[in-house]
């Protein structure tokens, strides 16, 4: 098991996610949507655009959070629980290495086509399936020796097809007569919709860059604003092609055309722009195919790390720095799907899987957000919450009923494996909480018993922003966390301190009680409002110790008007008087962060407690005499 390198940008993260978009659903898919919708094919188009918007930024919100391998998997293994994680990982891998293989063949038709007008030699099948292989074993190599590689050949890609379908839109336009869109919605609203469903899996690739989150530098800003770009660049590409298209050809030859862009472009610049338009086809399906290796290879390696499948696919290669064991798995099924497969027949389930991986990626958000996990800390929110995320499930539902009885009972099978392979396999290797027990949790008011989501969040956190911690966060991780209920006294709750630090520091008890006593008489440790600092000094070197205190119902001190809640405790020895004061300046930045008490006071736990103080936005402090 290794690390991967963060070495993608937002350029990168662009140009996978347009070039998983720009494939079929733009250079073959227009003239089947035209002949369902007629020319309001650009409106079911446009309807698709925004229905892929809530799971964008559903995603991004999880991306930023948890910027981690596997991206789907990873989330709704850790909101919704291992069964539907595992169902997941199993469909995000099935459906992208599907998507992908797709991608090749038409690569492999696409070529076919042009040695067909080119030499009026037609290829045999087998001929086909070589070729596809061929392409297949070249993108897996790619992944393996560099995801950097991988990334700027997509990039490279991207350009050139996004110029090329600049040039026609330039050059159609001049093609296009109004006649072609008279009657626009001859075959009224429902088909617009049905169609609107049709052409929605287009914009699906989108959404699996957050597989590679974790290779991502600053997620937090290149997810979002990739994702983002890509959206309304591709969407806006979408509708204005397709609209030429539907303005430059006539509506029964464009129905039954195999390539309807290329055969617009020829209506404008002749043979030319026919066979420009189809080498753009073949670099859109070979962004969809390598992009797809990249994304899909992660699903496996984030399931490996989790114990959720045999740990060899969790490896990194230690000289390319891929996770050489998931691609090698991708490719060779993609290998498999090309030769033994009829891989048309199989796009509608991966479609469906994908429409039901959209809706948990919004369920996955509501669960994270109701859990009140602390940690649960992204640094882009998708808006609307939670009204969007609803719509999103019911609109997505809707889409899938009509997808046809065999996609959803292979998805079914999917449901029914991931749920056998967790009780025969996982059940005896993990026990992790998701934010779903959290919430039942909440709910029930009864404790989880095993290792919580919580602290792996904040090890994301960590790790996400670059927080190199400083003496003041080891001492919190190691403090004693008191969490009182009911009211008390600042002497009853000073004398149960005084216990505590007594046998971590050495101390007679009543020594220790007395000094905090004669610290109160010397002056008030209440700061501000519901906040006190008890702090005293203590005989001996090399001393120093934090406590820390909630106590929802309050402790009274006489000199208080308002019961305090919150308490940081400090003893230290004479030596380490710099330090005190370093630690009291950590606490006042602390405590000044924005809604601090709240969060205080309704942190589910004492480790929530702790977490609260760790991925505080305090500035460390790495000076050497910090350490001292």
């Amino acid at each position: 098991m290794g690390q991967l390198r963060r070495q993608l940008g937002v350029l990168d993260i662009f140009a996978v996610a347009s070039g998983a978009m720009i494939s079929s659903g733009l250079f073959i898919l227009p003239a089947l949507a035209y002949a369902k919708a007629g020319p309001a094919v650009i409106v079911s188009y446009l309807l698709a655009s925004l229905l892929i918007v809530p799971s964008v930024l559903s995603k991004a919100e999880l991306a930023t959070a948890m910027p981690r391998a596997g991206g789907t998997y990873f989330y709704v293994e850790r909101s919704l629980g291992p069964i539907l994680g595992l169902f997941s990982g199993l469909a995000n891998w099935f459906s992208l290495a599907l998507k992908s293989a797709f991608a090749v063949v038409g690569m492999a038709i696409l070529i076919e086509l042009a040695v067909q007008e080119a030499f009026r030699v037609r290829l045999d099948p087998y001929h086909l399936k070589i070729i596809g292989v061929a392409c297949c074993t070249v993108f897996t190599v790619l992944n393996i020796v560099s995801v950097k590689h991988a990334s700027r050949l997509q990039i490279l890609l991207v350009a050139a097809l996004l110029a090329i379908l600049l040039l026609f839109i330039v050059t159609g336009a001049e093609t296009i007569r109004v006649s072609r869109y008279e009657d626009f919605l001859r075959k009224g609203w429902l088909a617009v919709f049905a169609t609107a469903g049709l052409v929605f899996v287009s914009f699906g690739g989108l959404t699996k860059v957050a597989s590679i989150a974790e290779e991502v530098r600053h997620p937090g800003r290149n997810l979002p604003l990739g994702m983002t770009m890509a959206w309304f660049v591709v969407s806006l590409l979408y509708l204005t092609v397709v609209a030429i298209t539907v303005g430059a050809v006539d509506g029964p030859e464009l129905a039954g055309s195999l390539m309807p862009i290329s055969l617009a472009a020829g209506k404008a610049t002749g043979a030319f722009g026919y066979a420009l338009l189809s080498l753009a086809a073949v670099a859109a399906f070979v962004t969809t195919a390598n992009g797809g290796i990249l994304a899909a290879s992660r699903s496996p390696m984030a399931m490996s790390r989790d114990q959720l499948v045999p740990g060899f696919l969790a490896r990194v290669n230690k000289r390319f720095g891929t996770p050489h064991s998931g691609v090698l798995l991708t490719g060779a099924f993609m290998i498999a799907a090309i030769v033994f497969l009829d891989i048309e027949a199989l796009v509608k389930t991966a479609s469906t899987l994908m429409i039901i991986l959209f809706i948990l990626d919004n369920a996955s958000v509501i669960a994270m957000r109701e859990s009140k996990i602390q940690s649960y800390r992204p640094l882009f929110r998708s808006p609307m919450y939670p009204y969007f995320h609803i719509f999103a499930i019911v609109a997505y539902a809707m889409l899938i009923v009509d997808m046809g009885r065999v996609p959803l009972s292979i998805s079914g099978g999917f449901v029914i494996l991931s749920a056998a392979w967790y009780w025969l396999y996982v059940s005896k290797r993990v026990k992790r909480a998701s934010a779903v027990m959290h919430i039942v949790e909440r709910v029930t008011d009864k404790a989880i018993k095993t290792v919580t989501l919580e602290n792996e969040l904040r090890d994301i956190l960590i790790e996400r922003d670059n927080i190199i911690e400083d003496r003041f966060d080891q001492l919190i991780k190691d403090c004693e966390i008191l969490d009182i209920d009911g009211a008390r006294s600042s002497e009853q709750v000073l004398r149960q301190a005084a216990d505590v630090l007594a046998q971590r520091l050495g101390f007679d008890e009543l020594v220790l009680f007395e000094k905090f006593l004669h610290r109160e008489t010397e002056g008030g440790t209440v700061v501000q409002p519901g906040l006190a600092i008890p702090h005293i000094i203590v005989e001996g070197e090399n001393k120093f110790d934090v406590l820390l205190v909630r106590a929802r119902d309050g402790i009274k001190f006489p000199y208080a008007q308002e019961p305090v809640r919150v308490m940081f405790i400090l003893a230290g020895s004479k030596d380490q008087r710099n330090y005190h004061l370093r630690a009291l300046m950590a606490i006042a930045q602390i405590v000044q962060e924005k809604q601090f008490e709240e969060k205080w006071l309704h942190a589910r736990d004492v480790e929530g407690i702790r977490n609260l103080i760790l991925l505080s936005a305090r500035q460390r402090d790495q000076s050497p005499a910090a350490r001292s």
